[in-house]
This record gives structure tokens, C-alpha cells and sequence, in this order.
């Protein structure tokens, strides 16, 4: 059994600061690394892997296997024993390597001479980035300590990584920060923009990852914790008249922050030798590997709660706190790990572009986004641990493709393209005064989507001819606690005054799925998506809906109002809300308010139930608008928020478009107005096609109504509508290659 007391681990320690303190060059540097390693463990090989691409492993230095073989064998991820160890960030300890499940075979390396093996993952902040490895001739499991002894050294060998210690000629790796990487993202709100990178929590970044004395780092530790064990006290002071939401997660907080386990693994790596910013980084990294790996939404969230207050412990101990003395460069790109709707709004529409490393399509941060035409992207992995602040970024929220210091080539490019869309915006300005006819004389009404006031001052500049959707719970989710009806009343009214006239349609609240206010009580619901949202939690909670009605006829004082209820599947539904509209008003004229010149209930179509109701909800509703998001996700059976099926499923899909017409049609019997609503409405090609299929009020964002404009001025809806039908009839999936094929004809 190999030992490695905490002193042996300590001196190991000690001997690579030294080791790094020399003018060897990067490679010169890691090689002496594995000698020492193997030296301090008593092992006849020491070998360190590294991640070249995010699926290629590589044999960057070696002490005891063939050194021709640096540089030159590599694997893929889950590849062999290392490779294992790679891909499932867990530690491989084996007195009989060969005979060990996933071993390979690498006669280039030698390695097949020896039997025992033990690998660790060298990780920070979750991020893998390459595997350490000791082997030796004598069959023999490692024991406890030594294997975290070489996790301790794992550990500093990734914080060495992140200084840049192994770059030079020759080296093992290219200089971090410093070369242009190009990362996939998902996009959220449409654009290309140019700027230069501003991190909302600027990276801590560990100088001293090697104690010079541990006593007094832990000396260090203890006061750093305690001033963090004050401060979520404090917090919890202040929030205790707060909400219960706010007050369980501070108590998370206060259980970590005085967690026995937390602070002996801490000071356990501490005595090993570590600094105690880099013991901190430890136990980080440990929670977001298992964060990885967890399932389980509720210990995700504690796990992320201990990620977060290990953040806030690593800055006390650096000082490196989020007003780290930087300036805000004049064209900032956001760079986040995710951001609050509050946080967010905040920042205003200071900000050139938003890009999430985690985040969502519809997440609160999306909808403000979208609200203030911010280009937005998400999931774009590691951009946190790529971005400096002032690194050159370009994101196009197109393609959902970010270019962090980009090189010549990619940035004339980059520009030629946005000075296309350039060219093209003014191009759209000079139609903005004229209407959508297309060229068969079909007239397309072009509305825009709000929810903002800050998107009011876009009705006039976009050439929209109204708001066809406002949503109403921003308002909800960008405070902490419900706001007061004189709230509304005020906010509604400013809406109206700035549309000048113009009908504007005010969705009532629709809250669940992903939009949970932050002083409600979230439901736990295996799919909310299908659960208590929108009108369901209006008609149970009848007291919120009768305070919007209020401040809605208040708000309107005498003017036209229009009212569309949010997720309506029944017709009983309908009624039941139009009855609440009903008591409000009449309750209104009691207390001598001036009601509405003209009231307009409408409902919004988003569940195929709907476009199946009796005919006497189409003759009795006032107007009807699908809500295409919500509406395909559920007709394509698609979660539209799942990465691997949302993109399966096309617009122009024949069944839908067929289900569209099959609505349309039935809305033309009955004679009620018809609108869509939703990200295809903005987008050109699918808008002429919908419009060929009988819609003849679209409503979008407001930066999409002249691209929309400009391609329906240019089509037959007639000529559209038969080359859809021949495809219907053809048994074509989708009418697109069809559509495409007659555009580029026009």
C-alpha cells in the first residue's frame, strides 16, 4: 500500500512551486512535473493527459512510459482507462490495469508492462481539462490518502493551467485568453453584434494555489468564513419579513456556510498543502462535477446554492469582488453564467448583445431581452472560463455562433455581414409608412409584441399598426413582491398614451412553466409546461385576475380596450374569465368609474383542444390570436425548450400549415378576427407562408416587422398558396424546399 502522509503531500507540493518558479519552458516545466510526482509516489510512471479538442485527449508529458510517444497518442473521450476517467470525472484506482473494464491497449506508450493504475481528473470549476496519472510495476491499490494526495495535485496542476504555466516553445498547450475560439450557442433573441466583452461576475482567478504556511491559511480560511457566516446572518435579518422562497434559500445558505463536512474537506487540503482560495476551488469544482452528473432538479439547486457561496467565500479571500475596478467598455457584450430579469434590467439597453453560459429560450433573462432587442444567446459552453474582460467578441445571434477574439478573417467577415443588415434596415425604413400589400392586393396588418414601456417608443419607428400582444407579467417578474393596483393603473396608462391611439391588446397575466414569479410559491410538477399556468392560475386565484381587470378599465379611462386571455383550452375556460370581465365592469360603473368606449375579449390559441371547441365559442369570442410558440410545441408533441427535439420539427411542416388553414377556416365562418402571434411571425419566409394560408394580422417583434413588410410587397399569396397545396398533395413533409425554390425565382 502506498501512503502519503499530509506532510509527503505538503513537501510535493513545496517541490513543484519550486519547480515552477524556474525559466523552463512550458513543456520543460509539465516534464519535470510528472518526475516529481512519480518520485513523491513511489511509482514507476507519472503521466499527465490533456484535453485538445472538447472529445481528444492527449499524452502531454510522461515520466516512465516511451517519450516519443508525447504528443503523439490520443484518444477520445471514454477511450480506455483515461479516457473513463475523462468522460466520467470520477477517479480509476486498479491493481490490474490490464484486466480493467475499458483498459486499451497503447503499444506506442509501454504502458502495458505495468499493473497498477490510478487516474484523477484534473478539473476547475466543473470544466475538465485533462486526466493525471501514476502506474507502477507492483500490483497494488492505491490507498485513501494517496489518492488524495494526487487530487490535491491535480487540483493545483488545473489552477497552473489557468496561469498559463505550461505555454511556450514547445509547449503542451496554446496560451489561455489569448487565442480566438469560436463557441456554439443556442439562440434567444435574433442579431449580429460587435463588442467587447463585460462580465456580470468578473472570475476569481487563484494566484497562490501552494500554502507557504498553512497555519495561517488556515488562519485565513476560518476569518474568511466567519465574515461569510455574518453576511448571510445579516441577509437573513433583513429578509425575515421577506418571502418564504428568499428565506429557504438563505437558510441553504447558513446550513453550508456552517457545514462540518465544508470546512473539515477544506481544511483537510489546506494541511495537504493548498492555499485557502485554492482549497475554496477545490470543493467548487467537486460540487459542479456532481452537479453534472445529478438528476435530481432539488439537489441540483443545493448543490448550485454551495457553488454560489463558495464564489462569495473565494472573494472575500481574494478581493476580487464584482467592482474589481474595470470600466464598462462603450459597446459591452454581457458575458454571464445566467442573469436575473432584475439584474438584467439593470443594465438597460446599455448593452450591445447578453451571452449565457446556461439560460434558456424562455427564461425570464430571454423575455426582457427580447423586450429591449438585445441579440441574445444561451448554453454557449465555457464562455465563462474563456472571456476576459475587454476580450473582442462578436455574437451572431443568427447562426448561434459566438467569435471571442476573433482573428482578420473572420472579423471583415463579421462586418461585411452587419453592414448588409445595415443597408437592408434602411431599405425597410423607407417602406415604413406604407402598408403590407402584397402583389395579388392582399392587405397583412403588421402589430408588435411589448411588454416593456421601454418597447413602446419602437410602434412608431418599426412601422407596426398597433400591439397586438402586451405582455402584462414582466411587470410581475421583475419585482420581489406583487405590485399594488395604482401600479398598473399608472403603468397601462402610460402604455396607451404611447401608442397614440393605436390598439393595443393586453394579455392578461401568464405566469407558470418557466415564468414563476419570485414571491410565489413554485409548484412541483413534472411538466409544467402542461400544468398550473397562465388562465388556470388566473381562475384559482381569482383575486389577482379581478385586480388586473381593475387596473385595466382604470387605465383605459374612456378609451378602447382590448383584453386576450393567455392558454385557453376549454371553451367553459372562456366563459368563465368573460364572466369575471363582466363583474369587474359592472362593479366599475357602481363605483362611477369611466369604463371602456369599447371592450374586446379576446383568447389566445396555443392548444390544439381549442381550434376544436364548439362553434359557439368562435361566435361568441371577440378575437382570436395563436400563440405559435406555445402551439407547435404541443401539436409536434416538441418541448420547445429541449435541445434535442426542438429543432426537429419545421414551421412549414405540411400537417401544421393544414392545421393552420383547418383554424383559419373556422374563424372565417364565424366571422371572428384572426391573428398569429410568436417568433414565426417575424421570421420572413414563414410569415408569407402563414399569410397564404388565410392570416392576414401578424404580430412580432418590433425589428421584424420591415423585413416581413418587404418580403410580402414582393409575393402572390395566391401563387404561394397553390405551390403549398401542390406540396400537401405531392405527401411532402414540408412545403419549405418548395417555398425556398419560388423566392429565389421572385
Amino acid at each position: 500500500m502506498v501512503k502519503a502522509t499530509e506532510s509527503e503531500s505538503r513537501n510535493l507540493l513545496m517541490r513543484l512551486r519550486e519547480a515552477m518558479a524556474g525559466d523552463d519552458a512550458g513543456q520543460a516545466r509539465l516534464d519535470k512535473i510528472t518526475q516529481l510526482i512519480a518520485d513523491s509516489m513511489h511509482c514507476e510512471v507519472c503521466s499527465v493527459y490533456l484535453f485538445r479538442d472538447d472529445e481528444t485527449l492527449e499524452l502531454c508529458a510522461t515520466q516512465g512510459l516511451n517519450v516519443e510517444s508525447v504528443h503523439q497518442t490520443r484518444m477520445r473521450i471514454g477511450e480506455g482507462l483515461v479516457g473513463r476517467v475523462a468522460k466520467f470525472g470520477k477517479v480509476v484506482n486498479t491493481p490490474d490495469a490490464p484486466s480493467a473494464k475499458g483498459f486499451r491497449y497503447m503499444p506506442e506508450t509501454g504502458e502495458e508492462r505495468y499493473a497498477s493504475f490510478l487516474g484523477v481528473p484534473i478539473q476547475r470549476l466543473g470544466e475538465m481539462l485533462g486526466v493525471l496519472v501514476v502506474q507502477s510495476k507492483e500490483a497494488r491499490e492505491f490507498s485513501s490518502d494517496a489518492v488524495y494526495a494526487l487530487e490535491v495535485v491535480a487540483m493545483v496542476i488545473a489552477e497552473m493551467t489557468e496561469l498559463g504555466a505550461f505555454v511556450g516553445e514547445g509547449a503542451a498547450l496554446s496560451p489561455l485568453h489569448q487565442q480566438p475560439v469560436l463557441l456554439r450557442a443556442t439562440i434567444a433573441q435574433e442579431g449580429a453584434v460587435e463588442g467587447h466583452v463585460w462580465l456580470h461576475e468578473p472570475r476569481v482567478v487563484v494566484t497562490n494555489p501552494i500554502a507557504d504556511d498553512p497555519h495561517r491559511e488556515l488562519e485565513r480560511l476560518h476569518e474568511a468564513v466567519e465574515e461569510l457566516r455574518v453576511g448571510v446572518d445579516k441577509m437573513l435579518e433583513v429578509t425575515q419579513t421577506g418571502d418564504k422562497e428568499q428565506l429557504q434559500v438563505l437558510e441553504a445558505y447558513r446550513m453550508f456556510a456552517n457545514s462540518k463536512g465544508w470546512m473539515r474537506r477544506m481544511e483537510e487540503d489546506i494541511g495537504r498543502g493548498l492555499s485557502a482560495e485554492a482549497a475554496v476551488e477545490k470543493e467548487q469544482s467537486q460540487a459542479r462535477a456532481r452537479m453534472l452528473q445529478v438528476q435530481d432538479a432539488y439537489l441540483r439547486e443545493r448543490l448550485s446554492d454551495l457553488d454560489d457561496l463558495s464564489n462569495r467565500l473565494l472573494r472575500i479571500l481574494t478581493g476580487q469582488g464584482s467592482a474589481t475596478g474595470a470600466e464598462m467598455p462603450d459597446d459591452p457584450v454581457l458575458v454571464a453564467r445566467n442573469i436575473g430579469p432584475g439584474e438584467l434590467l439593470e443594465y438597460g439597453r446599455s448593452l450591445r448583445g447578453i451571452v449565457l453560459e446556461e439560460g434558456s429560450v424562455g427564461s425570464h433573462a430571454a423575455i426582457i431581452a427580447r423586450a429591449l432587442a438585445i441579440p441574445l444567446v444561451v448554453r454557449t459552453k465555457r464562455i465563462t472560463n474563456e472571456a476576459l474582460n475587454g476580450d473582442h467578441i462578436m455574437v451572431d445571434g443568427e447562426q448561434g455562433v459566438v467569435h471571442l477574439r476573433p482573428d482578420d478573417t473572420v472579423v471583415g467577415a463579421f462586418r461585411d455581414k452587419i453592414a448588409m443588415q445595415a443597408k437592408a434596415q434602411e431599405r425597410y425604413a423607407s417602406i415604413r409608412d406604407k402598408k403590407a400589400i402584397t402583389r395579388d392586393g392582399s392587405r397583412v396588418h403588421l402589430l408588435m409584441n411589448a411588454g416593456l414601456m421601454a418597447d413602446l417608443p419602437s410602434l412608431e419607428n418599426s412601422g407596426a399598426e398597433g400591439v397586438g400582444l402586451f405582455r402584462t407579467e414582466l411587470q410581475f417578474l421583475v419585482r420581489n413582491q406583487m405590485p399594488k393596483r395604482s401600479e398598473l393603473v399608472a403603468l397601462y396608462q402610460r402604455v396607451l398614451d404611447s401608442a397614440g391611439g393605436k390598439r393595443v391588446v393586453f394579455r392578461t397575466l401568464d405566469i407558470g412553466s418557466d415564468k414563476v414569479l419570485p414571491y410565489m410559491k413554485p409548484t412541483d410538477e413534472p411538466n409544467p409546461a402542461l400544468g398550473w399556468r397562465a388562465i388556470r392560475v388566473g381562475l384559482d386565484k381569482p383575486g389577482v385576475m379581478r385586480m388586473q381587470l381593475q387596473a385595466l378599465i382604470r387605465a383605459a379611462n374612456g378609451r378602447p380596450l382590448s383584453i386576450m386571455f393567455p392558454f385557453v383550452a376549454q371553451f367553459e375556460e372562456f366563459r368563465d374569465a368573460k364572466a369575471e370581465v363582466d363583474k369587474t365592469i359592472e362593479r366599475e360603473r357602481r363605483l362611477g368609474h369611466a369604463l371602456p368606449s369599447k371592450l374586446e375579449v379576446g383568447a389566445m390559441l396555443e392548444t390544439p383542444s381549442l381550434a376544436f371547441a364548439p362553434q359557439k365559442f368562435f361566435d361568441e369570442v371577440e378575437f382570436l390570436s395563436i400563440g405559435g410558440n406555445d402551439l407547435k410545441q404541443f401539436f409536434f408533441a416538441a418541448d420547445r425548450e429541449n435541445e434535442r427535439v426542438r429543432r426537429r420539427y419545421d414551421t412549414l411542416n405540411v400537417s401544421y400549415l393544414s392545421f393552420i388553414a383547418q383554424i383559419v377556416e373556422r374563424c372565417e365562418i364565424s366571422g371572428t378576427p384572426l391573428s398569429f402571434c410568436g417568433e414565426d411571425a417575424g421570421r420572413p419566409i414563414e410569415a408569407v407562408c402563414l399569410a397564404a394560408m388565410g392570416l392576414r394580422i401578424l404580430s412580432m417583434r418590433p425589428a421584424s416587422v420591415g423585413p416581413v413588410k418587404s418580403l410580402l410587397m414582393r409575393v402572390d399569396l395566391g401563387e404561394l398558396r397553390k405551390i403549398i397545396t401542390d406540396a400537401r398533395h405531392r405527401g411532402d413533409q414540408t412545403v419549405r424546399p418548395a417555398v425556398m425554390q419560388y423566392l429565389r425565382e421572385i
